[in-house]
């Protein structure tokens, strides 16, 4: 279902984003100008892997799911794009098609530029080129981070470091807790980290142990950022 205009959370998310902030006054308003708001219900599909490419998206609300088919045909989680993120120019620039697949998580508000409107974008604001080239700068460092980190650090540090970056992107912060908004399954979490649902439980067990963390039904409540930093950095 489509709506014309973002409420005033859902356009706060967009106008705060880290890199939407910084674009220029005239380009922020540019890329509202032709964008459509585009409303998803839970589970709803976005695009699927090897479709070419028509849209540049940007999250106001919810979450988008990035996932990938395993040969033996399960469905894995990769990410979730959070609010403020804007993502699908890629494979705008390159003409391949998608890399995987889009699927809304939760009741999820999008913000859509269509492919023609995103290269008038690119003609008229030599600006955007470098703001995506920072922001595809900033991914690729984010990749070789989850990369070195996957290959040196143990389960715990890497689900601790995921928890942290979850909190900072969907915590509600209740008195001193921090309640997770996303609701996450820990399989879901599991194959974000490379890891067997089985072993992140037993991590987040021992997390509950030692006061990091409460585990509720498809929710995360943060009990302590300090231990879960300390957990982090071993």
């Amino acid at each position: 279902m489509n709506s014309p205009v973002l409420t005033i959370p859902e356009r706060s998310n967009i106008e705060s984003g880290s890199w939407f902030s910084k674009l220029s006054l005239p380009l922020r308003s540019d890329i509202l100008s032709r964008a459509t708001v585009r409303r998803l219900s839970d589970d709803a599909l976005l695009s699927c892997r090897g479709e070419p490419a028509e849209e540049w998206v940007g999250v106001a609300k919810g979450a988008v799911r990035i996932s990938s088919v395993s040969l033996s045909g399960k469905q894995i989680t990769l990410t979730y794009v959070e609010p403020g993120t804007w993502f699908g120019d890629i494979s705008l620039f390159d003409g391949l098609p998608r890399t995987h697949d889009a699927t809304a998580h939760g009741d999820t508000t999008l913000l859509v530029v269509r492919k023609p409107d995103f290269r008038e974008l690119l003609a008229r604001h030599s600006e955007l080129y470098e703001a995506l080239l920072r922001l595809n700068c900033r991914r690729l460092r984010l990749m070789f981070d989850v990369v070195e980190d996957l290959n040196t650090r143990p389960l715990a540090s890497r689900l601790a470091k995921q928890i942290l970056l979850l909190a900072r992107s969907y915590g509600v912060p209740q008195g001193e807790e921090i309640r997770i908004g996303l609701q996450l399954a820990q399989e879901d979490l599991a194959q974000m980290l490379g890891a067997s649902r089985q072993r992140v439980n037993q991590e987040l067990k021992g997390f509950e142990r030692d006061g990091a963390v409460r585990v509720e039904p498809t929710r995360l409540v943060v009990l302590s950022k300090e231990k879960l930093m300390a957990i982090a950095a071993k």
